[in-house]
């Protein structure tokens, strides 16, 4: 059975010019605003380090939190390995206290990339003693619900303390999302209530058809989860949709998932993963491929990862196309209070 499509989101990198970083995040920014106009239920920041895409998606989410009212504003994901638990609880909280309870927070766990290099920088007296599993993500839950982090509260001279981080947001607990690729990851993500992020990228288990795979682990998910088919996932596949655009964008566009095309259908890496081909072409040719699928079909939110390097007229034209196209196509419903850009 067909889900109709709930919750329209997005996912971006946030890219920006070495030189020039300020008009990036200023885009980004544009563009979530401009998408909370489309109708779009949600947004997403990916992640970056030591690369020209966003590396604070909280301080970018904070910024985009006094520019939007509506719209939910999620991280796809934030790798926990760089992220120090206490101190990121606070910074979340602070965010989903200023959105009013919209923060949508993503996380993966493992250690940082290219973790050798800048282990000295990151790390520099704790490397080789920092964890960087699961249990990392747990105390982050943990501070976020409140519980007690110190023995003292109360008033030291003019001071006052808490036991708890604050600010404390009530909600933002039960909003945490896992990025899971595996069936490993997959199963402690359910068995542990968090939300399931899936992307255009998953472990090749018993095949190399990327959408078999999907399935079962969206199965897998839901089979563990204590909310069982009301569990919440979200899909992340990269979607161009062309109705307006221009021949030009549609030639670029046609030309870029050809050049990735050669990578779907084979495992990666020494874990096994497989890519997703990329969807381009009219918002109707998109949909029927999607709904063919077995994966899509069980979910009814998306976060649709824009190509990471086209220009910003590029993503307001797919942003249109896709909350005016497509989405209602797969029966999605843009929230009263949208006013169209």
């Amino acid at each position: 059975m067909t889900r109709p499509l709930r919750s329209l989101g997005f996912l971006t990198i946030g890219l920006f010019d070495r030189d020039d970083p300020r008009a990036g995040h200023e885009a980004t920014l544009a563009i979530i605003e401009r998408a909370e106009r489309l109708g779009f239920d949600s947004a997403w920041l990916r992640d970056r380090h030591l690369q020209y895409g966003i590396s604070s998606p909280v301080a970018v989410l904070a910024a985009a939190s006094q520019r939007t009212h509506r719209i939910r504003l999620g991280t796809a994901v934030i790798p926990l390995g760089y992220e120090n638990p206490f101190r990121l609880a606070e910074d979340l909280a602070t965010v989903d206290v200023l959105t009013g309870g919209r923060l949508e927070p993503g996380f993966s766990v493992g250690p940082p990339g290219r973790f050798d290099e800048i282990a000295p920088a990151l790390y520099p007296d704790t490397a080789e003693h920092e964890q960087f599993g699961y249990e990392r993500l747990v105390r982050l839950r943990r501070y976020l619900a409140g519980d007690r982090v110190s023995p003292f509260s109360g008033t030291e001279g003019i001071e006052a303390y808490s036991e708890r981080i604050e600010p404390h947001s009530p909600g933002l607990v039960d909003r945490l999302w896992y990025g899971a690729a595996s069936p490993a990851s997959t199963t402690w993500a359910a068995e542990n209530g968090f939300h399931l992020l899936t992307s255009s990228v998953v472990q090749s288990v018993n095949s190399t058809d990327f959408d078999t795979e999907q399935y079962e682990q969206i199965r897998l998910y839901r089979e563990r989860h204590p909310d069982g088919e009301r569990a919440r996932v979200s899909q992340g596949l990269v979607v161009v949709p062309t109705d307006s655009a221009t021949p030009e964008q549609r030639e670029r566009y046609r030309a870029y998932a050809e050049s990735r095309r050669g990578r779907v259908g084979i495992p990666h890496g020494p874990r096994g993963f497989l890519f997703a081909e990329d969807l381009v072409g009219t918002s109707e040719q998109i949909a029927d491929r999607l709904l063919s699928t077995r994966s899509f079909p069980e979910v009814d939110e998306v976060a649709f990862a824009l190509p990471f390097d086209f220009a910003p007229d590029d993503y307001v034209q797919i942003l249109e196309d896709m909350a005016g196209a497509l989405a209602p196509i797969l029966g999605w419903t843009p929230p009263a209070s949208s006013v169209r850009a």
